[in-house]
């Protein structure tokens, strides 16, 4: 599995938003500028986040964008999601129950079921608060007088 470019700046925008969750609606222009991705290419992400309701907006002048909950109620997994579709190793474990004609005697099943539930376990166990609060202790010490 390799999350793409999408993924990993959804995720880069998603704590943006965290860390700077001051009940403020934050502009695109702003998050372009910290994250150094361009404003076209998170209009992209943010219509897809903004349409799964994991983000408010407000148009205009004063408008941006906001998270629709607290940090601490994002999961890394439901954000990804989002923007990658499945995150299973494997095609055949993208539906429950397993449609594989082979299930019953695929010799690498049990293998990839244990892959998926760690994969899955990991990303849904990965709150967007601990992601956020990690970026700033790893950030902290570049600050310099």
């Amino acid at each position: 599995m390799k999350i793409s470019t999408k993924g990993r700046y959804s995720l880069r925008l998603m704590i943006d938003l965290a860390e700077h969750n001051n009940g403020e609606y934050i502009t695109l222009k702003d998050i372009s500028s910290r994250q150094k991705i361009s404003v076209k290419y998170l209009e992209q992400i943010i219509a897809q986040l903004s349409k799964a309701g994991l983000l408010k907006s407000v148009r205009g002048p004063q408008g941006g964008y906001k998270l629709s909950k607290s940090p601490k109620d994002y999961t890394a997994g439901e954000i990804l999601r989002v923007t990658e579709g499945s995150l299973s190793p494997v095609a055949c474990l993208d539906f429950k129950p397993n449609k594989c004609a082979n299930y019953e005697k695929c010799s690498t099943i049990d293998f990839w079921e244990g892959l998926d539930k760690i994969i899955q376990e990991y990303v849904d166990g990965t709150t967007l608060e601990e992601l956020a609060e990690r970026h700033i202790s790893k950030n902290a010490s570049d600050f310099s007088i």
